[in-house]
């Protein structure tokens, strides 16, 4: 895969800037456990994007986008924000794409023919 051409990541990219700004935009920025959530893994799962598809051929890559992904649907349980439904179902579908995409990756058979995470050297 050639750097800065794989959909998935720069859709991860824009997921983790949306949920970033989602704090501000559904008025939540002052609910300090969800506010702080979206931030921190809006951080997260753009920068984690950005190095998948600068090194795609990176090893762990998209597992680390995975777990994001995970974690990022598990939250609003886990950090107890349900009750403010926006931030609740702003992280369960960005947390699901995420989570989804980076699976989608993983499981994407590779046209070189070179199992994944490996180098190839041309």
């Amino acid at each position: 895969m050639k750097r800065w051409q794989r959909w998935q990541d720069w859709i991860n990219v824009i997921a983790g800037a949306w949920i970033f700004v989602t704090p501000w935009i559904f008025g939540f920025a002052d609910e300090t456990s969800a506010a702080w959530n979206a931030w921190i893994l809006g951080i997260a799962i753009a920068a984690v994007g950005l190095w998948a598809l600068g090194m795609p051929e990176t090893n762990g890559i998209e597992w680390t986008q995975g777990v994001l992904g995970a974690w990022t649907f598990v939250a609003p349980w886990v950090l107890a924000f349900t009750g403010i439904a926006a931030a609740a179902w702003n992280a369960w579908i960005v947390g699901g794409v995420v989570f989804v995409l980076a699976v989608w990756v993983l499981l994407e058979p590779h046209q070189s023919g070179v199992a994944h995470g490996t180098p190839q050297h041309t």
